[in-house]
């Protein structure tokens, strides 16, 4: 193995090379050295084609209304008071979708005339000491507020919830749990089997994935990523980049378990690779090198996503996807496949000899895909919400999936939702 990335070392060398001779072309043909760095230069992006170009540049206002249920602030506002840390973790698209459809033009007031009703419950914002979100409340507290709108509104009860939409943006969804294993035990929360879920999770043939779900980025500052961007014409010297953990030694000190084992392949062979930039700090560059590295790692850890997928798009640096079966951001208005890398978790072994040979041109055209405006706001949540950003992607995917079937209104007597089943501590009531 080590015979084989050695024989690889001089192709992607050369590759480095090329990028940062083109890119110092700068003073003669700025279009040419804004195309290898992946910049935001005129001249440098490629129209995404097909259907799935159209989908990104969608407009949802008049294509659906959203009623916007009013509940009690101890579901969501009162609890971003109390932690308002929660403004600024991986989940917080709870809360900002919240806040933008206060305001959206796709709001309707009078639920007559609403498509969807939305319902803002907070399930990812009672953090620990260190910051991290704890689930175990999340089940007891999403139960009540639909024994809430369901006893105050009459619309839960036409459909059993089929024309709601909730954003539970947990490792895991509506399973609630962040721990795999115990979130399969656990399924989806029985009471959201017929409601439309938006969530980060996304993995195929996953019990914690509904069909019907919309699958949307994490969340990332973006005025905080906006504060880092550099020269587009800057050389993108680092061939692979990476930071983040490679073994979660409170959890999973053998590396086994924590990201399918993944993480540690990737530090047990490239640690000493000079191609692999990857480490276990965090450094104060740390976006500054991400517009400076050609491909941008991101694997898996206990879930198959993070924001790394997010700050990789934005800053035009080929993601890298270890996540086997993962079910990406947007996938029918974002060409996952012509932008980013997929390597299967059993191939990182062979990871250098992978990307050492993508042909330039590949790499290139990868670059100006990346480029384009369209993938970037996509993948953002910025406030005030922008057209074509995540919000609106969101809202696209509601409006795909009108009008409803006939099935979703239930006739006299008919129910669908048990509203016993699931873990008897669910069933506690939430203060």
């Amino acid at each position: 193995m080590v015979g084989a990335r050695a024989g690889r070392v001089p192709a992607a060398a050369a590759l480095i090379v090329a990028a940062c001779v083109f890119s110092s072309l700068a003073g003669a043909t700025a279009a040419a050295a804004a195309e290898v760095a992946g910049g935001a230069g005129q001249g440098n992006t490629e129209r995404i084609s097909g259907s799935a170009g159209d989908v990104l540049e969608d407009n949802p206002v008049g294509r659906l209304k959203v009623f916007v249920y009013d509940l009690p602030s101890k579901y969501n506002k009162r609890i971003v008071a109390k932690d308002p840390r929660c403004l600024n973790h991986m989940f917080a698209a709870e809360i900002f979708m919240h806040r933008f459809l206060l305001s959206s033009a796709v709001r309707t007031l009078n639920p007559e005339q609403a498509d969807w009703f939305y319902a803002p419950v907070y399930t990812t914002c009672d953090l620990t000491h260190a910051g991290l979100p704890l689930p175990f409340k999340s089940p007891r507290m999403m139960r009540s507020a639909i024994q809430f709108l369901s006893t105050k509104w009459p619309f839960w009860n036409r459909t059993d919830g089929a024309d709601h939409f909730f954003v539970v943006p947990h490792d895991f969804g509506a399973c609630f749990h962040y721990q795999e294993e115990k979130a399969i035990e656990r399924g989806i929360l029985p009471l959201l089997r017929r409601a439309t879920l938006v969530q980060t999770f996304g993995q195929k043939n996953h019990v914690c994935l509904k069909e019907g779900s919309i699958t949307i980025p994490p969340y990332a500052p973006p005025q905080k990523m906006q504060a880092h961007l550099i020269p587009p014409d800057t050389p993108r010297s680092i061939f692979v980049y990476f930071r983040g953990l490679f073994y979660d030694n409170g959890n999973d000190p053998e590396g086994g378990y924590y990201a399918r084992g993944a993480r540690a392949s990737l530090w047990e062979n490239f640690k000493n690779n000079p191609l692999f930039d990857i480490s276990t700090e965090h450094p104060a560059t740390y976006y500054e090198d991400m517009q400076r590295s050609v491909f941008c790692l991101c694997p898996l850890g206990w879930a198959p996503w993070s924001p790394r997928l997010v700050e990789a798009v934005v800053f035009g640096c080929i993601p890298v996807i270890i996540a086997d079966d993962i079910v990406l951001p947007f996938a029918d208005a974002i060409p996952w496949d012509e932008i980013g890398v997929f390597v299967d978790e059993e191939d990182v072994p062979r990871l250098d000899s992978i990307l050492t040979s993508i042909p330039i041109d590949d790499i290139l055209r990868k670059q100006r895909l990346l480029a384009n405006p369209s993938m970037k706001q996509a993948m953002l949540f910025p406030q005030p919400a922008q057209p074509r950003d995540a919000f609106h992607q969101i809202l696209n995917g509601l409006a795909r999936k009108l009008p409803h079937p006939d099935s979703v209104y239930l006739k006299p007597g008919e129910k669908h939702l048990n509203w016993t089943a699931g873990p008897v501590a669910d069933l506690k009531p939430w203060k």
